[in-house]
């Protein structure tokens, strides 16, 4: 799911994991209830709530977590959702060591780690991890994770967590049309603008649909815009097909710099992704990004702490911390959404300077696993029967 970020992706299943958990639409969200903290660091630990940010509580885990000394993290680009200034403002505010372990770790990586040091934590055993849900899912089932239920916890939508709080999505991405505008006069807005005449080998895929997860992906969310629905990816074809017969889709994999070149000038990308690619450009060329009107399909990364963490106190602040207002600003500061956006949209608490950096998300769906699995082996199996592009 990252750009430089293929090398998260073992595999197309693998990367099926990045879609949250159960069909919702993002939209307003109610608040938590302060619990109790307790300890995270047993695989049969009863799930346990986070403390009231900014009360006595959360003082005394900051304190539990200093005498603890560290927090060791995996899997945490600096370069990935601002993960850098994440980093260095958790150690500022809390005083706390961090051990950063393989920064680049695929997500199957991760669970090996703390798998392989859950006899005697040692100094290869994280405290935390960042993955896609279905590893979530299988960590959880490996009794590799802890619950842990974060103070904000209500305001993360359901389909992106555990019920019972082993993990649950922290940021997430919608896919959405980035279009060099140097060669695009007028930027689509919706699915059916790219069949417009004016588009004729205009549009690509960032990946092969039949092998990579983002380019099934954008087959599924077309899907949502031509009557299919999160149990019928079928239309998704359909529309492609058409496209394919009206000139506009290109059988080049669209990367940054055929964007940048204008050789594949329309592509459709996480907007994560095609946010970071926008600012890194800085202008030259102009990039356009817009989620689409219709078919708004969502994937969100979830977080969970080791049920071995050597620092389990460190674990949990840096969970309230990632899932406090400032923490999930600082993500879309790095054009993550914060998992918790609904409910900080609605309480007026992100940044006017930031919601200008990011299109609208409001309406993304999130498919189940067995969704996203059933949408992706149809378009795997059939792109070559009904499209019939190969894509290289």
């Amino acid at each position: 799911m990252r750009d430089a970020a293929s090398r998260r992706i073992v595999a197309l299943l693998a990367a099926v994991s990045i879609v949250a958990g159960a069909c919702t639409s993002l939209g307003p969200t109610g608040t938590s209830s302060p619990g109790a903290s307790g300890h995270a660091g047993s695989p049969s630990a009863a799930t346990s709530e986070g403390p009231p940010l900014g009360s006595s509580a959360v003082d005394k885990l900051a304190a539990a977590a200093q005498g603890e000394g560290m927090l060791t993290t995996i899997g945490l680009p600096h370069e990935w959702c601002n993960y850098a200034e994440l980093l260095e403002t958790f150690k500022r505010k809390y005083g706390l060591e961090i051990k950063e372990l393989q920064t680049d770790a695929a997500p199957a990586d991760q669970l090996a780690a703390i798998s392989a040091n859950r006899g005697s934590p040692g100094p290869d055993a994280p405290d935390v991890i960042d993955v896609g849900m279905s590893f979530g899912v299988q960590a959880q089932k490996d009794g590799l994770v802890a619950p842990y239920k974060v103070t904000t916890w209500d305001d993360i939508p359901a389909a992106t967590k555990d019920p019972d709080g082993h993990w649950y999505g922290d940021y997430f991405g919608v896919l959405a049309f980035e279009t060099n505008e140097t060669v695009v006069r007028t930027a689509p807005r919706d699915w059916k603008d790219l069949l417009d005449a004016t588009h004729k080998n205009q549009v690509a895929l960032a990946g092969d649909p039949r092998i990579g997860l983002q380019a099934s992906a954008t087959v599924f969310a077309a899907a949502l815009a031509n009557g299919g629905s999160l149990d019928d990816a079928g239309p998704g074809l359909a529309f492609f097909k058409k496209l394919k017969d009206a000139g506009t889709l290109l059988p080049t994999i669209a990367m940054p710099e055929t964007i940048d070149q204008g050789t594949t000038p329309i592509t459709v990308r996480w907007t994560y992704n095609a946010l970071a690619h926008r600012a890194a450009t800085n202008g030259t060329p102009p990039l356009d990004v817009t989620i689409p009107t219709t078919g708004r399909l969502g994937g969100a990364n979830v977080q969970a702490i080791s049920a071995f963490a050597p620092h389990p106190n460190a674990a949990r602040l840096w969970m309230e911390f990632l899932y406090s207002d400032e923490g999930q600003n600082l993500m879309l500061k790095g054009f993550c959404l914060p998992i918790r956006m609904a409910a900080l949209t609605q309480g007026n608490r992100i940044p006017p300077e930031l919601m200008a950096n990011v299109p609208d998300p409001t309406g993304v769906v999130f498919p189940t696993v067995k969704q996203l699995d059933s949408a992706t082996s149809l378009i795997t199996q059939r792109w070559d029967t009904v499209v019939g592009l190969d894509v290289k």
